[in-house]
């Protein structure tokens, strides 16, 4: 049941984004939840209910660990991200776009959903990473993801590199891992240029991605958050949404 306090909240977040001409936006795992892929730290999150999952998205423990290896590369064979298909959400970014006044998507996601959904990929900083290449971490070799995943499928449990024989990962970045530097320039700009920061479905704990919001924060921005859950930022936002985000996103826009 919706709350008077619920409805303002929204009608500010309205009249916030009908003044914006520019508005940035920060995703996380909550915006892709209806598209069928978990969350890490929501109360269904992958992590919430199997906290050794975490290790698999640990760089030194990957690396190290040839069981964590063989247990990954079973999650990426098995991963929801392959039949996921985007949601009213990501379809209402996309709405935004073609009015003229997106300005950038800084994505935690690697799952793609915002470009298949129709965002321009220019547009679209994945400053995770994404889960469709391979990445060696011998000799930095980039590849495809379905052919290494053939590979698994085929027997090989921990599939080298090809080039070298060098360990390979997916092109995500892990913890202990740093976010690719050129990303995350054009991510600060993103931020910091905005008149707009929309902040939907991250707990905006993880460093330096959630740094962005309060970035474009100390630059003048006003702060849009819609997340199920409380944040580090509520308390910077000028409005804070909770409902169900493929609900209320496309009610927002």
């Amino acid at each position: 049941m919706r709350t008077s306090e619920a409805d303002e909240q929204l009608d500010r977040a309205r009249s916030l984004l009908a003044e914006a001409q520019r508005v940035t936006v920060m995703t996380g795992a909550g915006i892709s939840t209806d598209s069928g892929i978990p969350d890490f730290r929501g109360p269904n999150g992958v992590w919430t209910k199997n906290p050794a999952a975490e290790r698999m998205s640990n760089l030194q423990t990957y690396l190290s660990d040839p069981e964590v290896r063989e247990q990954s590369w079973r999650s990426r064979l098995e991963h929801p991200a392959w039949q996921a298909t985007p949601n009213a959400a990501h379809e209402a970014l996309v709405r935004l776009e073609r009015a003229g006044r997106l300005h950038a998507i800084l994505t935690q996601n690697i799952d793609g959903l915002h470009q298949r959904a129709g965002s321009d990929p220019d547009r679209v900083l994945e400053l995770h990473g994404t889960m469709f290449a391979t990445e060696c971490m011998g000799c930095g070799q980039r590849g495809d993801m379905d052919a290494a995943l053939r590979r698994v499928a085929d027997g090989e449990t921990d599939p080298p590199c090809r080039e070298c024989g060098g360990i390979l990962k997916s092109a995500t970045i892990s913890f202990g891992q740093a976010l690719d530097r050129e990303v995350l320039e054009r991510a600060s700009d993103a931020a910091q240029s905005c008149d707009l920061m929309l902040s939907v479905g991250s707990s905006l704990t993880v460093h330096p991605a959630a740094g962005l919001v309060g970035l474009a924060a100390r630059a003048g921005a006003p702060v849009v958050v819609c997340n199920g859950s409380e944040t580090p930022y509520d308390d910077v936002a000028a409005a804070v949404l909770r409902d169900p985000i493929s609900e209320v996103l496309p009610a927002l826009i």
